[in-house]
């Protein structure tokens, strides 16, 4: 199934750690609520707010695009409807890397005139 930013989705708790909530979504998917959106105020102990086979109903907030981890949130279902997020946002991309970057594989040489050319033009000759 492929997830949307903004997306409604029911779930169930499957782990409780001191940081947040696992919450598996499908028989693939699994997505984390950070103790931050478990609910509007102070978490001291989320034990105490939820528990482990609870059904919850959450929002996606963010999708990594290149691990997949879903950002969860139980805090987006009791805002008025006027501040949810937007239904339609888009996935946020992460550049870690340069390969985004189409290089491919090349021998050195057959690069080395067009390097050059560049270096020339920074330097101004």
């Amino acid at each position: 199934m492929t997830y949307h930013i903004g997306q409604e989705l029911e779930g169930r708790i499957t782990g409780i750690q001191p940081y947040g909530a696992f919450v598996v979504l499908n028989d693939h998917t699994q997505g984390l609520i950070h103790i931050s959106e478990c609910k509007s105020g102070i978490v001291q102990d989320l034990k105490n707010e939820l528990c482990v086979g609870k059904k919850v109903k959450v929002t996606v907030l963010d999708i990594e695009q290149y691990t997949g981890k879903i950002s969860l949130s139980l805090r987006q279902d009791n805002m008025p409807l006027a501040k949810k997020l937007p239904k339609n946002l888009n996935l946020r991309k992460y550049f870690w890397t340069n390969n985004h970057l189409d290089y491919g594989f090349s021998p050195i040489a057959a690069r080395r005139d067009e390097w050059v050319s560049e270096a020339l033009k920074r330097i101004g000759k």
